[in-house]
């Protein structure tokens, strides 16, 4: 029996735009226990997005509850220490900044830690390595590849313990061999470290990588699928 509380949950979840006229989230609902890997998907608009973006605390639900490890965040008014240190956000664009290295890029969250400048700079270059990137560490944004850049913000993403990886169509501006690479370094992390991770992506080759499948219409979760055998992007026809 697992005696671990859910990763995340996410109870009657409702966000709404335009006065209310237009509901993003209607009433989602679904569970991720610890060290799965779970990816959502459905048509552009759907409000896989959205969804995300409320458990991340970037927005706040018009109602519905978000457990996250067992706590409920959703009348927390302060949430700047949950953003930093149970979730780690990934976008589909990488938002690093130009003029540092990487591993400067993957040290600047922890500023705000505590921890002194040599420490910081074990664990960046700690990171980077867990991503395939060491030998990438003094090299600027412009200086790597789009697959390299956001490997790297998965790195930054993980620098304070968050125990949750939200990824937020983290392929979506690569191409399909950079695709690949991002892939295979969040499955390394899932599979080798128990990283639970929550995708979103409209492709479904990316989608089958996960160890569950959940289906997005219309601001709900309509479905459930299980990857025949869940891999790397490679693996896919």
């Amino acid at each position: 029996m697992n005696d671990k509380p859910p990763a995340l949950e996410v109870i009657d979840l409702v966000k709404t735009f335009d006065d209310g006229r237009t509901r993003a989230v209607d009433g989602a609902t679904f569970r991720v226990d610890q060290g799965q890997f779970v990816a959502i998907t459905g048509p552009s608009g759907c409000g896989k997005s959205t969804l995300l973006h409320l458990v991340a605390a970037l927005d706040r639900p018009d109602a519905g509850r978000i457990v996250v490890m067992g706590e409920d965040i959703t009348g927390r008014r302060d949430l700047s220490r949950y953003r930093a240190c149970t979730v780690g956000l990934v976008f589909q664009l990488h938002n690093l900044l130009p003029s540092l290295t990487a591993v400067e890029n993957v040290e600047v969250p922890m500023y705000e830690t505590g921890l002194g400048m040599g420490d910081r700079r074990k664990k960046a270059l700690r990171l980077l390595e867990l991503v395939g990137l060491l030998d990438k560490a003094r090299k600027r944004p412009p200086q790597l590849s789009g697959g390299e850049r956001q490997r790297v913000a998965i790195a930054r993403a993980l620098c304070n313990d968050a125990p949750v990886l939200l990824a937020d169509e983290p392929t979506g501006n690569l191409d399909s061999k950079a695709g690949l690479m991002v892939m295979e370094a969040l499955q390394d992390l899932h599979h080798r470290h128990g990283l639970t991770i929550v995708m979103v992506t409209h492709d479904p080759r990316v989608a089958a990588t996960a160890d569950r499948i959940l289906d997005m219409l219309d601001g709900r979760i309509e479905g459930e699928e299980t990857p025949k055998a869940p891999g790397v992007l490679g693996d896919r026809a």
